[in-house]
């Protein structure tokens, strides 16, 4: 490249431009131009601060502040050109900047470095997608407690190593996962205050030698305060890593559910059935109905957990403060969150429009000798015996009911008192899932009074 090729806005120290490679490798306008938004919001900032401390005049800040709107305006229309040559969306602004206002542009960077500035974007960035994820969450949440609140008494298995253990009801299921994605909603919540901090007037690493006032932009953009040590402002990167794990771990809690509908759709369980708007067909067997949104869904957790191995493999090796090797830490944070959102939004349609067939979730239910662990309790509680022994007993009925081709509730009451003699007719009143569901009303337990009141208690927080 010859010298007029060279990159203005730092080139005076070069003889010559970079190379192709070097510009190819360098620049991060690809992918950082999904910052623009904040970018300029940070600048805004930064200009109104710079005039209120008389660094610069309230004319050069106006002229600032017009122009970096009609830049927003331009890059919202489709109408900006990203430049390679001015390596990122910093650059880039600032690039137009000139060219719009004139000789004030160059006066946005005082007291500013795109050490500090890159690292301030990133924040906001993170910090709106972290909002994002939280609100997804509970629309989520939303659309699974009406579910619940629909199946409150539905009877379905309760699984343990995918074999029917217990007999539960659907709506204690389906409340399962708002307290997943509760604690996600925590989670998200959690890194958000944390990270609710301004790197804004940390400069290169050493702060700035202008009296600049670093609350007021702090104010500005919504942090709760400055960060308090500069070395530490530009080099962190804490706050996209636990948007990561969050991420991470809500991304988990969806496959688990995704796995579960998969299953449940499928022509051995059919459980629920999948709207059409979440499956596909097969292009040579006319009778499938895939539930490809949710295996999709599935394997999205594997692009999100990658991009926090990936961060921390970036960041784990690194001295302060700032070092190239950070310009990697947006493309697998932005790609992360656009997984992650998707996957939020194909699990909230696909849960408000399944439907659960009631019928063969009941069926289910009361096989594998589902009512097992309750003849048991029924043992102790009504005949007094230990429950190693009840355990005993039940076991001798379950092995007779298998040999005998049919279920417990099957059994006649003689076929009982051969095993244990105590038994009456009142234990079949235990036998039935309904019986079964209605009896488990312990804390947190699947009884359907105990599901509406959860159902209510989640309407009110989720609104």
């Amino acid at each position: 490249m010859t010298n007029d090729n060279s990159n203005a806005m730092w080139g005076g120290r070069f003889a010559a431009g970079p190379d192709a490679i070097m510009e190819a490798i360098n620049a991060s306008i690809g992918f950082d131009q999904r910052l623009a938004s904040q970018d300029i919001q940070g600048s805004c900032a930064h200009a109104a601060m710079l005039a209120a401390q008389g660094i610069i005049t309230d004319s050069d800040a106006q002229a600032i502040r017009e122009g970096l709107l009609t830049i927003l305006s331009e890059i919202e229309r489709g109408e900006f050109a990203f430049s390679a040559t001015l390596e990122d969306i910093h650059m880039n602004v600032e690039g137009r900047l000139k060219e719009l206002i004139g000789e004030p542009a160059g006066r946005l960077h005082t007291a500013r470095s795109r050490n500090d500035q890159v690292a301030t974007d990133f924040r906001l960035w993170v910090r709106d997608q972290t909002d994002a994820a939280g609100e997804a969450l509970a629309a989520l949440s939303r659309a699974l407690v009406a579910q619940a609140g629909a199946g409150a008494d539905w009877v379905m298995p309760g699984f343990t190593h995918l074999q029917v253990a217990q007999p539960v009801t659907w709506g204690h299921h389906m409340l399962a996962y708002v307290e997943m994605f509760a604690r996600d909603r925590a989670r998200f919540a959690d890194a958000r205050a944390r990270m609710n901090e301004s790197p804004l007037g940390a400069a290169a690493l050493a702060g700035t030698s202008f009296a600049i006032d670093r609350e007021m932009t702090a104010v500005a953009l919504g942090f709760d305060r400055p960060c308090a040590n500069s070395l530490d402002a530009v080099s962190d990167r804490d706050f996209a890593l636990e948007f990561l794990g969050a991420a991470s771990i809500a991304a988990m809690h969806l496959s688990r559910l995704a796995e579960e509908l998969v299953i449940w759709s499928s022509a051995q369980f059919r459980f629920v059935t999948m709207s059409d708007r979440f499956s596909t067909g097969s292009s040579i067997m006319p009778q499938k109905k895939n539930p490809d949104a949710a295996e999709l869904i599935r394997a999205k957790i594997g692009r999100i957990v990658g991009a926090q191995v990936a961060l921390l493999t970036v960041m784990k090796g690194l001295p302060l403060t700032y070092s190239k090797d950070m310009q990697e830490d947006k493309e697998q944070v932005f790609d992360a969150a656009d997984a992650l959102m998707l996957a939020l939004a194909a699990m909230t349609g696909m849960v408000r429009d399944m439907t659960a067939n009631v019928a063969e979730m009941e069926a289910a239910a009361g096989s594998g000798f589902s009512t097992a662990t309750d003849l048991a309790d029924w043992l102790v509680r009504e005949l007094g015996l230990p429950f190693r022994e009840a355990h005993h007993v039940t076991g001798a009925l379950v092995a007779m009911a298998e040999g005998n081709g049919c279920d417990l509730p099957d059994l006649t009451l003689a076929d009982m008192q051969s095993v244990h003699s105590g038994i009456g007719e009142a234990v079949f009143e235990v036998l039935g899932v309904h019986n079964s569901v209605a009896s488990r009303v312990s804390l947190g337990g699947t009884a359907p009074m105990l599901v509406r009141q959860q159902v209510a208690r989640w309407e009110e927080e989720l609104g």
